[in-house]
């Protein structure tokens, strides 16, 4: 029987080697964040106040029961409908000028570079010019379009369904750019090299490489574009949005409770449809 006890590790080896980095690192994050939480009036102790606290339980017990009556759920049903077609029909529009704008970014399928150093300048700068719309398109928000786009044509999901096109417009390309330059070119530049079109060489070589990658991205921006809809009913542009605006108004918080489990219930399909796409495409 060995009686022989393990002797004590020095303190040294107990010790963090990477302790001095991490402090430095963890102290510098408050000095660098610091000014931002002052300047945004970030007072997260407000909320434990007894008034903060008495008005958020005076809002939050209007919700219960929620409303269930046959004609407001027949108005949440088309509303709710009204802003799945307002998303859907939003990025197939951005889909139908994503692809092609992303074929013109897609250096990878440059004619004018085939055995040479680089691209001519006039599609290089044709590029560029594409490549500065995408940034214009979608740095702005969808929630500005639709603003703007509720006052020239008015109230209703048209303007929410310009403003998604445009924005994810700009989102769709510019990734759909960086997939494509991200997979093996030489299957691109081999068929390009022996006189296909750009067409003919995105088709059998860039597409079948990222379509697993194209549709899963695609699909989430599906799920974007699902719950910005509802934020752009806010500002006017229909849908389940606008109809929880007009309860939020009126202080009805029953119907405001029964939109919400609405829109939770529509956001959990969307991810349960965008799961099975996606394993179909695998």
């Amino acid at each position: 029987m060995n009686t022989e006890t393990s002797a004590p590790l020095p303190a040294d080896t107990l010790r963090d080697p990477a302790w001095k980095s991490r402090i430095s690192l963890l102290l510098l994050a408050i000095v660098l964040l610091w000014p931002m939480l002052s300047m945004t009036e970030f007072r997260p102790w407000d909320l434990m106040d007894a008034q903060s606290l008495q008005a958020s339980w005076q809002f939050l017990k209007n919700f219960f029961p929620p409303a269930h009556d046959a004609e407001f759920l027949q108005l949440v049903l088309v509303a709710t409908w009204q802003t799945i077609a307002m998303a859907t029909a939003g990025v197939t529009l951005a889909l139908l000028a994503a692809i092609p704008l992303a074929l013109i970014v897609n250096a990878q399928l440059s004619v004018s570079a085939i055995g040479k150093s680089g691209m001519a300048r006039l599609p290089w700068l044709c590029r560029q010019s594409v490549r500065w719309l995408l940034v214009l398109l979608r740095s702005v928000p969808e929630l500005v379009w639709a603003l703007l786009f509720v006052r020239i044509v008015g109230l209703g999901p048209s303007a929410g369904v310009l403003a998604i096109a445009l924005t994810y417009c700009g989102m769709l390309g510019k990734v759909y750019a960086e997939i494509l330059e991200s997979t093996d070119a030489s299957c691109s530049r081999q068929l390009l090299e022996n006189g296909s079109s750009r067409l003919q060489a995105f088709l059998y070589a860039s597409l079948p490489a990222a379509a697993s990658e194209l549709a899963s991205y695609t699909i989430y921006r599906w799920e974007c574009a699902i719950r910005g809809s509802v934020i752009m009913g806010f500002v006017g542009a229909g849908g389940l949005g606008q109809r929880m605006d007009e309860s939020m108004k009126m202080l009805a918080g029953a119907e405001v409770s029964t939109m919400l489990i609405v829109f939770m219930l529509l956001v959990s399909l969307a991810d349960s449809f965008s799961q099975w796409l996606r394993r179909s495409l695998a």
